[in-house]
Parts: C-alpha cells; structure tokens; sequence
C-alpha cells in the first residue's frame, strides 16, 4: 500500500506540477503571505499555461503594490502598443535611492572619475527573458524569479535584496511572445500532447520568435533596428549593468547549455580574453551547481556564438559587463517527447529559474570583482587605443545628408563620443569636406564599439559561423569613411543638428527639383504621388539655375513641372512644402526649363514616375525575416501601405491590378501550373519581379527565367575525413555573413541617386548566378579583390569574383530584378536600401 501512495505522488507531480508546485520550484522556501503567488493570482500554477503578457504586467503591477522591495517602470512601447518594462527589486533604501545608486554605479564607466567605494556598492543585475517570444519557459521563469526575490524569506534572499539591485526584463519580445501563447494555449489539449507533430508543437508562419515586424531581436542589439531594441540600448546605457542573463531555449532533444562558448571561435576578439577565461569560469561553477542539484543534465565550452556584437549576451561584454547566454531544451507547448522522454513546461522553468537565482547569488558574491572589472575594462579600451595605428576615423557623405544623420545617431545611441571635422580633406582616395564630415576618435572609453563600426576584419581561429561573420556598420550604412593616424576634431557632437531645409520662397517657377542621391528622397517621391503630384525623373545627369544657384542633379534626380499638374499653383507648392517637410528633403525650384549643362528639362531622357502599387507574397515556406525587413522598410523609411498576401491565396489575385511583385527568399512550389501562367503573363505584358536569393532559383526552375548558374573548380576533395571534423569540414563551404565590395553602374535605373561607382554589399547564401548575357543588365557585380569583411572559404571568393550580385532578366514587356545578395538585411544596410528603392520606383525603366 505505502508503494501505492508512494507512486501516486510521483504521478501527480509529473502529470499535474501544480498539485505539488511550491515544492516542485521552491523547495523548504518560505514566503510572505503578505505577497501573492503567481499561482493565487493568476488562478493556475506557473507551467500548466502560457502566461499571457498582459496577465504578467498585471501581476508585477501587483507585486509592486504590495512590497516596498520592488518597483516597476514602463521604459517604452513595443509596435503593437504592449509596454515594455523593467521590474526592480532590491531592499525598501535602495528602491528609494535607485537614482543615487544609478549615478554613482554610472562612474565607474568614467576613467576620468576617481574609483568609487566599491565595497558599499550594490551589484547592478539585468535578468532579460524572451527575446524570442517562442521561448516561453524564461518570461515564465522571470515571473517565479521576481516572486522568490520579493517574497522570500530566506538568507539567500535577503542577502541578494541588500547587497544588489536586480533589474528584470520579463520579455523583451511581448508582441512575439503573446504570438506564441495564444497558438499554444488554443491548441492545448486534455491531457497534453507529447507528439511532437501534433499543432501544438508547431506554430503557423510567423512564428512567435520575431517581432510584430519579423525581427529576430536577438540579431539587433547592435544595428538597433527595432523599437524593443532602441528602447533597450536607451536604458542599458542608463546602468551599464555588471551582470545580464539572457535566457532563450533551443531544440527539444537538446539539455541546458551555460557559459563559457567554444574557445576563440566563439569568442568575439576585442573583448579582453579575462572574460572569457576568467570571469565566464568563476560564474559557471555557481550554474553547475544549481543544475547538479535538480539533476538536470547541461553542456558548455560548445558551439553557441559570442563574437556577434548584435546578441544579448555579447553587448554587455562590450560595454564592461558579464554577458551570459542560457539556452533549455524547449518543450515548445505544454510537454512534448524527447529523445530522454516527455519534456514538460514546468519542468523547463524549473532550470531556468535556478539558473537565474544561481546568476543573482554569483553577482552578489562577486560584486566587488565584477565592479573593478568595469572599470578597468574602460581604462584598458584607453590603453589599447593608444596602441592603435588608427587614431581616428573620419566619415562622411557629401551628397546624403540623413544616411549621415542615421549613421550619427547609431554612433551617438551607442554613447560613441563624435566630433565635427573642421577642415576639408582628402585620404585614401575619398573626400571629406568640412560640415559634412565627422571624425570619431579612437582614444575613448568605447573605443571596442568604435572598432566594430570601423573594423574591417577578414582572418579568424575559426571557419564555421552560428552567425555573421562581419558586421562593420560603416560598410553597412554605406558611408564614406577612412582611417586617420591623427584625431583633430572641433565641437563634440551631443545631439543630432537641426535640419534647415531652406524651402524655395514664393515665385513663377518651371519646375522644383529633388535631388535623388539622398536617403529619404523615395519618401518624398511616394508622398509627392499621394498628394496627387505628377512627378517626372531624368535618365541622365543635368545642371539646373536654381533658387539657390547652379545645382548639378544626378540620374534620378526628380522634377516636379508646375505646368502639368491638376493642383494649382498654390496648392502645389503646399503640397511640394509639405512632403519636403514630412521626409526632412532638401527642394531646389528654376524658373526656366533651359539648363545651364547637360538636358533640359522637356528632354525625351525626362520621363514620367508611374505610381508604384506593390504586392509582396508571404507565408509557409518564404523567409519571414527577408520579408520583415522589406514590409518594415516599407512601413518606416518610406511610408508605403504594401499588400502582403500569402502564398496560398495566389489564386485569388489578378497580378495585373499591381506593378510590382516581391518574392523573398522561398520555395513556392504550392503555386499551380495555372498560376504559374498568369505570372508569366504578367511579366511579358510588362511587370516588375523583385526576386530576392533562392526565390531566383525558384524562378529558373520553372523557366520563367533562363539565367545560368556558375560554376568553378571546386577544391580538391580530402581522401579522408574523420568523422568528428565533418562539422567544420562542410560548415567552412558555407557563407554565413559577409561583406564584400562591387561595382555599380549609376547609369542603370538601379543605380540612381549613388554618387560612387563601388558598394559594399552582404552576403550569406552560396547562390551564385552569372552576369547576364545582356551585357547591360547587371548592374552590381563584384570587384576583382571583393572581400571587405568576414569569413569565405577560397572557392567560394572565386566564385564572387565572377557572379553578379544584382542583375535583370528580361520577360517579355517586363522584368525580374534578382537580388543575389539581401539589399535589406537586418534593417541596417542603408547603403543597398536605395537599390531596393530604385527597383519599387523605376522598374519599369530598365
């Protein structure tokens, strides 16, 4: 009979953990009534549901109210309008004096500042959970975490409210995560299903781990794309936390994994080696010990990347914190089968609550250490600039004055010190012309972040990449930058100047001009089109008598003819005024159509901009990260509504009610033969394709293109292999992310508005297509000695030399434009966006 009971107990714990759920996360813990559990308040235990984010909001709201030990802040507001918070917990002194604590925690990131009393100082502690929202046993684990740190009563407890404050992020993701939730949540079944295929387990497209607009946040800590991400960088600087936790889960056969990553080839190298070697190791005895003590089994010293700058774990290690990446093994639903068996939600909240109390309890222990690490982790970024050949960068582009202002703000967001360039100069072969240009020394505390804008960094102790391989933000923007061996800048820059757009004054004018070669100028052609504007673009370059004087306009450079519009005079320049204002554009007007060089403006080579209406297909089976970039692109760079229609309602669109299709990178293989036809249809009587990567391939499988492959050489084949080194082996073949330089032909379409005849352009697929047969129709194709950043394997650099990075194919009326490499990726590469642009708004003069 004892055995009876004694089984019973084990069945009711395992198949319903909320019978026994105080012991199963909190074992001889006691609270305070005073406090509600998640449990009482939420009328579930934490782990038989997915806890909606409004719900948790609600309960923190709670914990607030009921415990001077805590304190929550909205910090912002994710797209969707859910808040995004940190919840604060310390003793009821240091909640009242969280900004003493912050200010003085906030000298020693000032090499200038004598070293504050370390020993009085409490440890500085970010918890961040759900950075992917279908992750959902870490915002679970954030919920137990805040409640055992409020309501304890243990010395553990206490011991960490008095001597840290720990700021807890429940989900940097909310939109994402309640994506995920409800899928789960509506899909469960009683009793749950382990079955692996069963719907549960397997979320429609797309799924809970990007944003509202498609974004793997845990790539954006670095080009700061995202609202969620802006918002976070804005308040990580705030603090300069010693120790971040960032909590994710990986495949269902997988363990734990915890910090140190693999050796060197995981490691990101201007982060001094005590971090790793040192510092990693003091922390992952206290994670061994907690998962020792559950008996979960767990992994390190592996594959999992650090060297991206862009993850959650590897931003603090650049800004003098401890960043520490935890991954579990997801149940991705209620419980879910395993290769060890039936792994349950509970039971992957239980690992990450330990792992998250054992990184409050190792921050307290070491808070002295790691608060002298701070600051001589700045102190050395002085010492090892002075070493430096570089003394300074200056950058610039003459032409483009807000991808100079984009380029400024991500320097400034990241607290990069940056000063104006008081002279006009000239180095390696690029110009910089005073009040255009800026120069950033590299002697300052963040002198590591101002590497990774500047660096162009091509050898590596690996040759297999979880990720990207570079990520030099100034090749991505786009800007004109070079090395300095001097730093001779004027006023530091503290905040974006203000724009003076010098709008024309009233007068009889011919026309008003834009030129092209600025950023935001296709928001101002699209908002131009919505007001009823007719707009015209010149095929070649011409110089006008303006307003302000003789102004050279480039190929795509717009005209606005007062004479043939439907809106008069007055209401015109209204309009002209006000789309100038809405997308910050510079508006030159002439009074006569005769130019001063080059065309007039009544040339044949002058020809009218037809209102674009673009469809982009989405869905099971395409990328939803390329067609996030382009539908945020869209959203916020040019302020276009897109109809975003998925695969499976193909049939139900007539082609011919758009301009423009987009297909990102997929296989769209559920598409009819009928369908197919009416593509083809589409094109030869005049469409625009816009093919990004494999969705080019798809379209030569189909022979609605006739392109042709390349092919080189492969290296010579090992005769043996062993079977431990196939990984590297094959993993070396691949691109993951990398950066290369390509010429660009300004004359065609797609290259309008760029003033240099060279791009940086990226790459992170082994697709490669050969230029065109039609001698005109590639218009980006890789220089010679294209490598300008990251990891390629030998074969693959001969392959680039001889493919075309973006090229034209002909049908019929119509085209299809192929993107080999992304123009959009990440939402940062502003210096290819205008490719992109150049396609939507002129595809039909190519």
């Amino acid at each position: 009979m004892q055995k009876y009971y004694l089984l019973s107990a084990l069945l009711l714990v395992v198949l319903f953990p909320s019978m026994a759920q105080k012991d199963y996360f909190f074992p001889d813990e006691t609270f305070s009534p005073s406090i509600p559990s998640p449990e009482d308040y939420f009328g579930y235990p934490i782990g038989d549901w997915h806890t909606r984010y409004d719900l948790m909001i609600s309960y923190f709201e709670k914990l607030a109210e009921s415990s001077d030990r805590a304190s929550l802040e909205v910090i912002g507001y994710t797209n969707q309008r859910r808040p995004i918070v940190v919840f604060t917990i310390s003793n009821p002194a240091n909640i009242q004096n969280l900004e003493g604590i912050r200010t003085q925690h906030l000298r020693l990131v000032d090499p200038s500042l004598a070293l504050p009393d370390v020993s009085k100082m409490p440890a500085i502690v970010n918890l961040a959970y759900s950075v992917h929202g279908n992750e959902p046993s870490t915002t679970e684990a954030a919920i137990l975490t805040a409640y055992w740190l409020v309501a304890s009563e243990s010395d553990k407890a206490k011991n960490i409210r008095e001597n840290a404050v720990v700021l807890i992020d429940p989900a940097i993701n909310p939109d994402g995560r309640d994506r995920h939730s409800n899928w789960v949540n509506m899909h469960k079944s009683f009793p749950a299903v382990a079955d692996p295929l069963d719907r549960e387990h397997n979320e429609i497209w797309p799924s809970g781990r990007v944003n509202h607009y498609w974004f793997d946040l845990n790539r954006d800590w670095l080009p700061l794309a995202q609202v969620e991400l802006q918002t976070k960088i804005k308040w990580y600087h705030s603090w300069y936390p010693n120790v971040v936790g960032d909590f994710h889960e990986m495949g269902t056969n997988s363990t734990y994994f915890f910090e140190p990553t693999k050796p060197f080839g995981s490691e990101n190298p201007i982060i001094p080696r005590k971090n790793y070697e040192e510092i990693n190791n003091k922390f992952a005895g206290y994670f061994a010990k907690a998962l020792d003590d559950l008996g979960s089994l767990y992994w390190t010293k592996e594959v999992f990347d650090n060297s991206y700058p862009g993850y959650g774990s590897t931003y603090p290690d650049i800004q003098g914190g401890l960043g520490l990446v935890f991954e579990q093994g997801s149940s991705r639903g209620h419980v879910q089968s395993s290769q060890r068996g039936d792994i349950t939600f509970a039971f992957t909240i239980r690992n990450q609550l330990a792992t998250s109390m054992a990184t409050l309890e190792a921050a307290v222990n070491e808070r002295e250490y790691m608060h002298r690490y701070l600051r001589e982790y700045f102190e050395t970024a002085i010492t090892e600039a002075g070493k430096d050949k570089s003394k300074a960068y200056v950058f610039g582009d003459e032409y483009d004055e807000s991808r100079n202002r984009l380029f400024l703000k991500l320097l400034l967001d990241h607290k990069i010190k940056v000063f104006e360039n008081q002279k006009d100069l000239s180095s390696e072969g690029k110009s910089f012309k005073k009040g255009k240009s800026w120069i950033v020394p590299t002697s300052q505390p963040q002198y590591r972040m101002v590497r990774t804008m500047f660096e162009k960094v091509t050898t590596f102790s690996d040759s297999v990449f979880y990720d990207a391989s570079s990520w030099t933000m100034a090749l991505a923007y786009g800007i004109p930058y070079s090395s300095q061996s001097a730093a001779a800048g004027g006023n530091e820059i503290l905040a974006l100047p203000e724009l003076d757009l010098n709008f024309p004054e009233l007068g009889k004018y011919v026309a008003y001009l834009a030129d092209w070669s600025d950023y935001f100028a296709p928001k101002l052609l699209h908002q131009l089109q919505e007001a009823g504007v007719h707009v015209e673009t010149t095929a070649v370059p011409f110089t006008s008598n303006t307003n302000q004087g003789a102004k050279e306009f480039p190929a795509g450079s717009l005209i606005i003819p007062t004479g043939f519009q439907k809106l008069n005079p007055e209401e015109l320049r209204a309009a002209v005024q006000k789309a100038a204002d809405g997308s910050s554009q510079h508006i030159w007007a002439t009074t006569t159509g005769f130019s001063a060089k080059g065309i007039d403006l009544g040339s044949n080579n002058v020809s009218a901009v037809t209102v674009p209406k673009v469809l982009m297909l989405i869905g099971q089976g395409t990328s939803q990260y390329e067609a996030g970039e382009i539908w945020h692109l869209m959203d916020t760079k040019v302020g276009m509504p897109m109809s975003k229609v998925d695969v499976s309602l193909f049939g139900r669109i007539n082609l011919f009610d758009f301009t423009t299709l987009i297909l990102p990178s997929g296989n769209y293989n559920a598409l009819t033969s009928g369908q197919i036809n009416h593509l083809k249809d589409w094109l030869s009587k005049g469409g625009t394709l816009i093919s990004l990567r494999s969705a080019s391939q798809w379209l030569q499988s189909q022979e609605i293109v006739k392109e042709e492959y390349l092919t080189v050489d492969a290296e010579k084949e090992p005769d043996l292999l062993s079977f431990a080194n196939q990984r590297n082996y094959q993993g070396a073949k691949n691109i993951g992310g990398s950066i290369y330089l390509a010429n660009l032909d300004t004359s065609h379409p797609l290259g309008y508005g760029y003033r240099s005849n060279e791009i940086p352009v990226y790459r992170n697929s082994t697709i490669f297509f050969k230029p065109s047969k039609i001698k005109y129709q590639t218009p980006v194709r890789y220089t010679a000695n294209p490598l300008l950043g990251g990891y390629i394997s030998d074969s693959n650099l001969e392959k680039i030399k001889s493919s075309a990075s973006v090229f034209v194919s002909e049908v019929g009326s119509g085209r299809v434009i192929h993107f080999i490499d992304n123009p959009n990726f990440r939402g940062t590469w502003f210096g290819t966006n205008k490719l992109f642009f150049n396609a939507i708004f002129f595809g039909n003069k190519m």
